[in-house]
């Protein structure tokens, strides 16, 4: 399945339907009067994240969407039949942009969480509406009111916890392959991972979390270099960074100050995040390099730096075991800090 995290879409709701002139007609009954009905609401446009999706390239295919009008009215006072909502499925993290790609309209962050984006138009009303006492006869009825229509932007946020940064050729996509069943492709040439990749890690029965892989960065992703810095907006959900230099490479420091430089200009609340250096290919290396390059690191970042190898796992626990310490705890301030949810009383009894 092709990944796709970006569409441009057309919405229209239903128009209302019309209402209807006409009078009661019966026999023995002299003045009948008006009872022309009112028109039916028009369709909707509702979206719901749906847990069993993880791409838009269904919207690649299908790019416009429009609700049928409402019902007109008849007589006998007959209200028109209301259209049927169109339901558009979109993966879990999907937000929702006005056609300038900076107004975000909605934020499909929640299995099953649903948004009526473009209401149905209201059903005009019928002649029987406008009798009066003085008006006893009206020959008046309302067209149904137009639905609303719009072009929207469709961009998907991965929902993970931990997100996987570093330069082409990191270890990034061997790590995710090592540590999870995901299998990304893995090559000796730089770009390998051409999209965002998910897998879960599972510590225990009780005790998982799942990790995004983006496509490398390098100086001036930012301004469109490479792949340009598009991708992260996958990793802004995570409650960690876990960033992977290649110690094997030569010079760390650059390495890690290359990325710090692209997160502050993509976004500073990114770069906020709290952030786990490892320096990746130990294999690679003697234990002299290892240990002058891990110094090298903590005094440049001001932070503790792990190691590990992805290829013989070396010191893979240990950080898998220190990824879990912190999403758990990050996890948990969140949800002390969310407001409580509303009381759900019960149905009257009728």
């Amino acid at each position: 399945m092709k990944f796709l995290d970006q569409a441009k879409i057309y919405v229209k709701s239903g128009d209302g339907g019309d209402g209807v002139v006409a009078f009661r007609r019966e026999k023995y009954i002299e003045f009948g009067g008006p009872d022309g009905g009112k028109g039916g609401r028009g369709g909707d446009i509702v979206f719901v994240a749906a847990s069993n999706l993880n791409t838009l390239i269904d919207f690649r295919y299908t790019q416009h969407f429009r609700a049928r009008k409402g019902g007109n009215g008849a007589g006998s006072d007959r209200t028109g039949a209301a259209a049927a909502p169109v339901v558009i499925q979109v993966p879990i993290g999907t937000q929702i942009f006005d056609e300038d790609r900076e107004t975000m309209l909605a934020d499909l962050d929640e299995p099953g969480k649903r948004i009526v984006l473009c209401h149905g138009g209201d059903g005009g009303h019928g002649n029987a509406h406008y009798k009066t006492s003085t008006n006893r006869a009206p020959r008046r009825a309302d067209k149904g009111w137009p639905g609303e229509e719009r072009w929207i932007w469709l961009r998907l946020k991965l929902i993970a916890d931990v997100g996987l940064l570093g330069l082409p050729n990191a270890g990034k996509s061997t790590f995710l392959s090592v540590v999870s069943a995901a299998r990304p492709k893995i090559a000796d040439y730089p770009f390998t991972t051409l999209h965002p990749q998910l897998g879960v890690v599972r510590l225990s029965v009780s005790e998982e979390f799942v990790i995004a892989d983006i496509p490398g960065l390098i100086a001036g992703a930012h301004e469109g270099a490479g792949l340009g810095d598009r991708f992260l907006g996958h990793v802004e959900r995570c409650a960690v960074l876990l960033h992977l230099i290649d110690g094997a490479a030569g010079d760390v420091v650059k390495a890690w100050r290359t990325i710090r430089h692209e997160l502050e200009a993509y976004d500073p609340g990114l770069a906020a995040k709290p952030e786990i250096i490892a320096l990746n290919k130990i294999d690679a290396m003697t234990p002299q390099q290892i240990s002058s390059r891990r110094r090298a690191l903590e005094k440049a970042s001001g932070a503790k730096v792990v190691t590990l190898s992805g290829v013989t796992r070396q010191g893979l626990d240990d950080v898998l075991r220190l990824l879990q310490d912190e999403v758990t705890a990050i996890r948990e301030a969140e949800r002390d800090e969310a407001p409580p949810a509303a009381t759900q009383w019960p149905e009257p009894t009728p």
